[in-house]
């Protein structure tokens, strides 16, 4: 074989070719003869090598474009997560984390009254700021806590609407967890300690600052200006995305400007195309006063949303175990706090429409995670071990939710159909109207290993629930019916 391409003409061995020996094609004396097929091929497959894969897709910063993006299919998977709303207000611990807002903001009579009866004269929110120590916060022991709740991803107030950073912020000066209070990056404490037990992190970011001088300034010239979102909101987002490598942006105070003001479709441009999570990052939609529930990546639409059918969007619902706030209050009391049997139908029926379960506890200045938001945690870590075959990675069925003797939430993995009841029917029969059985059918009930007992009649799927007192099941509230082999 010889190789015409070259300036001298070599034999594959490498010795010089004698004029005598040469073919007429080879000195342009005639056409070549063609090439054989699989070295045709060889040669495509060579040159689609050398060109390689094509470039990736390059968002442009406009909303048309960045809602195009396919959400990473590991949030939709995760189903349930944990967040932790923690900052200075978990000093005065009364009312809500909205404390400084409600006192100096709005000039509440109960905040004026609760400070007059608590601090001397003169004390103002950023005195405050000393006795956030967060002493007893443990990275592992709150990680440790979280996988046994089941949560496969977390969300972590890095700053609220109070401005204070929970990470050493270069503009935040004198106002962050490394200059003021505890002493420590608190944001990149807990991240290293949840990837060790590989669950997911997410940072929640407040693109406001109540009382910020340059927010002030940009609200009283009506949002012309952008001084604070080029000082502050922008260079912080940034900041917190090249040093923590998020899996979750929780975005929030958003909700007195435009996408516009905040340059939001700009920061997600290059979170999507450049930044070192690009491949895998999700993001809410908080993005501006008219982004909420129509742009971004799912979709929270609004503080403890629970959409009524199956939603054509991705999304999630943010809830509390504390009913009346998101940040700990030394004032909660029993009937503030979520049952588990609330939790968990707010689970079911959240995930059987298709959206994530993100539960929300509030720490204490301290870093201590109160014992009632401890049992409610693992009380849901309880009942996943169960029944998180129905959860995780599972699809909204053909039918969401049917009603008749007791609710019953249906999910679905591959040609597999759970069905979750509430109630545990008063004749021990649960009566499904949605299946349809067929040769091949299997019935069983999660945590229990023999088959279940049924026969299809008029009035539809009659199931025979285990013969067991409600001590002896293996969970006390919220049972999974598994079948396969059903239409």
């Amino acid at each position: 074989m010889y190789f015409t391409f070259c300036p001298v003409l070599i034999s594959c061995s490498g010795a010089a070719t004698r004029p005598s020996a040469m073919k007429p094609w080879a000195v342009g004396l005639g056409p070549p003869p063609p090439l054989p097929l699989p070295l045709l091929l060889l040669l495509l497959l060579g040159a689609a090598l050398v060109r390689g894969p094509p470039p990736p897709r390059r968002y442009t910063p406009d909303w048309q474009s960045l809602d195009s993006r396919p959400l990473p299919d590991w949030f939709d998977k995760a189903k349930f997560g944990v967040f932790v709303h923690w900052g200075v207000f978990a000093v005065p611990a009364w009312g809500s984390e909205w404390f400084w807002w409600h006192w100096k903001g709005e000039g509440l009579p109960q905040y004026e009254q609760f400070m007059s009866e608590n601090y001397p004269p003169g004390f103002s929110y950023a005195d405050f700021g000393p006795q956030f120590t967060a002493r007893f916060f443990h990275p592992d022991t709150w990680a440790d806590l979280f996988q046994a709740a089941g949560a496969r991803y977390v969300v972590l107030t890095t700053k609220h609407h109070e401005g204070f950073t929970n990470w050493p912020s270069s503009v935040s000066w004198n106002w962050n967890s490394n200059d003021v209070g505890p002493h420590r990056d608190l944001v990149g404490e807990l991240g290293r300690a949840l990837r060790k037990r590989n669950i997911r992190y997410g940072l929640y970011h407040s693109l406001l600052e109540w009382f910020h001088p340059l927010y002030l300034l940009d609200k009283k010239n009506n949002f012309k200006t952008q001084f604070f979102v080029r000082a502050k909101t922008m260079p912080e987002l940034y900041d917190l995305v090249n040093r923590y490598e998020p899996d979750l942006i929780w975005s929030d105070g958003e909700w007195e400007c435009p996408d516009t003001y905040w340059n939001s479709t700009e920061f997600l441009s290059w979170l999507y195309n450049d930044s070192p999570v690009k491949d895998h990052v999700v993001v809410n939609d908080r993005w501006g006063q008219n982004c909420s529930c129509h742009h971004g990546g799912y979709y929270n639409c609004q503080d403890k949303y629970k959409p009524e059918s199956l939603p054509d969007h991705k999304w999630e619902m943010c809830t509390s175990i504390d009913k009346v706030s998101w940040g700990y209050r030394r004032n909660m009391v029993m009937s503030d706090v979520a049952s588990e049997c609330e939790i968990i139908s707010e689970l079911v029926q959240t995930v059987s429409l298709g959206g994530n379960y993100l539960l929300n506890i509030g720490p204490t200045k301290d870093g201590l995670i109160v014992p009632i938001f401890q049992e409610r945690l693992l009380s849901i870590g309880k009942w996943l071990s169960i029944n998180g075959e129905a959860i995780y990675a599972s699809k909204p069925w053909r039918v969401q939710l049917e009603k008749n003797t007791t609710s019953v939430w249906y999910t679905s993995r591959g040609m597999t159909v759970y069905a979750i009841f509430l109630r545990w029917p008063e004749n021990g029969v649960l009566s499904l109207k949605s299946p349809v059985t067929t040769s091949t059918t299997q019935i069983t009930m999660l945590g229990i290993q023999k088959d279940l007992k049924w026969s299809t009649e008029p009035e539809g799927l009659l199931i025979y629930l285990p013969q067991l007192s409600l001590f002896t099941l293996p969970v006390e509230f919220g049972w999974t019916i598994k079948l396969t082999g059903v239409e």
